[in-house]
């Protein structure tokens, strides 16, 4: 109804306008649900990784996960309280400072995570065998993790703080989360012992490794090409919604010797997913490639939110 009012009073210029914005919404309201979806799902895998795997046997993780894991077994409270709670504040920086869709995704995964590990902490531990848990509970901790951060969400503070001290500074997302997390696996050994500190790093090195299979990459700067048709709506696109520098280029079909426009840009790993759709929405058969990037320095961009 009221959308229907709405189109009464718009030109015909404006009325075609506002139907591609309503067919946009539409089209991508799939999407949203999908990637909700496997967003609870990562959330999920990780809660049992952690309930079932690794806390029982006292092996940690790293991040805010980590000190939540070593706090509930300090004042014997359950861990989602924690992992909830530690995790609000970087929630709300994120918000801010990185964009709403990555804080609403990454919000739902941590509520999912919180309830799900306390929802399974009455459950028995699968196996009680040191080396079987840190293996398995460090590949399932990996893989939930990577799904997560695939679908354009986060289950750990730490990650969203090294995204915001990345850009000031030479390092990379993954170097200053392994600096922060040299400090709490340490920290672990004061807690559960240096044996268990050991294992904990080792489930670590394994969640790692998982997770840069599942996302293809955990550095934080991705460079993109596109070739399209549709060249200047994507492009107007990733500048408005992603707030990224778009360069065009110029270029020639290698068989067809037509002349083609191509995009370059620079993005991060967490602002793939709303890339990729954002191509798909305008154009389909669009030619993309995205590739990892180790460093990037210089550019005159600002940041804007995610939308």
């Amino acid at each position: 109804m009221r959308l229907s009012f709405i189109e009464s009073n718009l030109t015909s210029l404006e009325k075609e306008d506002f139907q591609s914005v309503r067919q946009h919404k539409q089209r991508t309201l799939g999407s949203i649900i999908a990637r909700s979806i496997f967003i609870v799902i990562g959330a999920i895998i990780v809660s049992v990784a952690l309930e079932l795997f690794l806390v029982p046997n006292m092996i940690t993780d790293g991040g805010i996960t980590g000190i939540s894991v070593m706090t509930s077994y300090l004042s014997k409270l359950p861990l989602g309280i924690f992992l909830f709670l530690f995790n609000l504040p970087f929630l709300i920086i994120g918000y801010k400072q990185i964009g709403k869709t990555f804080a609403i995704s990454t919000l739902l995964g941590i509520i999912v995570m919180s309830l799900g590990t306390t929802m399974l902490h009455p459950v028995d531990p699968f196996v009680t065998d040191t080396l079987l848990a840190f293996v398995f509970g460090g590949i399932l901790l990996g893989l939930g993790t990577g799904i997560v951060i695939k679908f354009g969400g986060s289950l750990d503070g730490t990650e969203i703080i090294a995204i915001l001290i990345s850009r000031k500074t030479p390092f990379s997302v993954g170097e200053v989360i392994m600096f922060f997390n040299l400090f709490i696996l340490t920290g672990a050994g004061f807690v559960f012992g240096w044996e268990r500190a050991l294992f904990s790093l080792l489930a670590y090195y394994i969640a790692y490794k998982t997770i840069d299979i599942v996302v293809d990459g955990l550095n934080e700067s991705k460079s993109v090409w596109i070739i399209s048709d549709q060249i200047d709506e994507i492009g107007d696109a990733i500048l408005k919604r992603l707030g990224r520098g778009v360069t065009y280029l110029s270029g020639e079909g290698g068989f067809s010797g037509d002349p083609k426009k191509v995009i370059f840009c620079v993005i991060t790993r967490l602002e793939e997913a709303k890339l990729k759709e954002i191509v798909n929405h305008y154009d389909e058969s669009a030619f993309l490639a995205v590739g990892n990037i180790h460093d990037v320095k210089g550019g005159r961009f600002k940041k804007k939110d995610i939308h």
